[in-house]
């Protein structure tokens, strides 16, 4: 039943990133040459967004309320802010900030998951090198964009 709610709780983060589309405005924007087709980011997303799910999970069943947990439900509060900041309200900086957050805290979530269970710290790297990217990618539009 725990499995549940944290699927739960990652859809309610999916769906709220999902009500921002890159649509007209991002396709006029100047992005560099390795920026991956749009198809790609959902795709990663619903695998990540599954990995970080059971990472919830682990860390609940290894220890309850702790501090890796009240980190988990930050990073994804942080994740979710993303899209509306970037494709929403068009503040790219904001979002860039928003991204640099979110890394720091898959980090920490890392350290604090890996007492409690090995499995969701390691179920995180791949979110941890797929926002690194993404923070690139930020930091490049932002660059390329700059007015």
């Amino acid at each position: 039943m725990a499995l549940v709610v944290f699927l739960l709780l990652v859809a309610a983060a999916a769906w709220s990133g999902s009500r921002f589309q890159p649509g007209e405005w991002y396709a006029q924007l100047q992005k560099p040459a390795w920026t991956p087709p749009n198809w790609l980011f959902p795709v990663a997303w619903g695998v990540l967004y599954l990995m970080i799910a059971i990472a919830g999970w682990f860390v609940w069943r290894g220890g309850g309320l702790s501090l890796a947990l009240v980190i988990w439900t930050v990073q994804l509060c942080i994740n979710a802010a993303w899209s509306w900041l970037f494709f929403g309200r068009h503040l790219m900086r904001a979002a860039l900030a928003d991204i640099i957050l979110l890394w720091l805290a898959i980090i920490a979530f890392i350290f604090a998951s890996w007492p409690l269970s090995q499995a969701a710290a390691v179920l995180f790297v791949p979110y941890l090198l797929w926002v690194s990217f993404a923070a690139l990618l930020n930091w490049r539009i932002v660059r390329l964009n700059a007015v």
